[in-house]
C-alpha cells in the first residue's frame, strides 16, 4: 500500500469531506433517484440520469478518499526542526525579479491549496526548495521563463 505524507490538519479535512459524502450526499442522491423513478419512463428522464451520474461521481470520490485516508502517514511539523526546508516547513520567499514576498507551507499532495498558501510537495517550487536553507536561491521553471527565489525564513510550527 502506498503511503501519503500529510499533516494532521490535512487528514482532518479529508475525513470531514468523506463523512459529509457518506452522511449527507449519499442519502440525498438516493432520495433524488427514488423521486426521479416515481416520474415514470427512465429512458427519457433527465432527473434520473443526472442523479445517477452524481451518484457515480460521489461513490468514486468516497472510494478515492477511503484509499487516501487508509494510506496516510501523519507528519507533525511542530516536532521537526532545523534550518533546511523539508516537508511541513513554512517557507518565506522573495521573488528576486519583482521583490514580492510570499510564504508557503510544504504539505502533502492531497492537502495542497495554493490559495491557502499550502504548496504540494510534488510541485516544481517545493521540489526546488527541499534541502535548501535561509539565504539560498532556487530557480524554478515557469510559463514566462525561469523564476528565481531567495529563501528568507524557514520555520516549523
Amino acid at each position: 500500500m502506498q503511503k501519503f505524507p500529510m499533516t494532521a490538519h490535512g487528514l482532518q479535512r479529508l475525513e470531514e469531506e468523506l463523512r459529509a459524502l457518506k452522511t449527507q450526499e449519499r442519502p440525498a442522491i438516493i432520495r433524488a433517484i427514488a423521486e426521479a423513478r416515481s416520474h415514470g419512463d427512465l429512458s427519457e428522464n433527465a432527473e434520473y440520469h443526472a442523479a445517477r451520474e452524481r451518484q457515480s461521481f460521489v461513490e468514486g470520490r468516497i472510494q478515492e478518499l477511503e484509499e487516501i485516508v487508509g494510506g496516510v502517514e501523519i507528519i507533525d511539523p511542530s516536532t521537526l526542526s532545523g534550518s533546511h526546508v523539508k516537508f511541513g516547513a513554512h517557507v518565506k520567499l522573495v521573488d528576486e525579479e519583482t521583490e514580492k514576498e510570499a510564504s508557503y507551507q510544504i504539505v502533502g499532495v492531497y492537502e495542497a491549496d495554493i490559495k491557502a498558501a499550502r504548496l504540494s510537495i510534488s510541485s516544481p517550487l517545493a521540489k526546488a526548495l527541499i534541502g535548501k536553507k535561509v539565504g539560498d536561491t532556487v530557480s524554478v521553471p515557469a510559463p514566462g521563463g525561469d523564476r528565481s527565489y531567495e529563501i528568507l525564513e524557514v520555520r516549523f510550527i
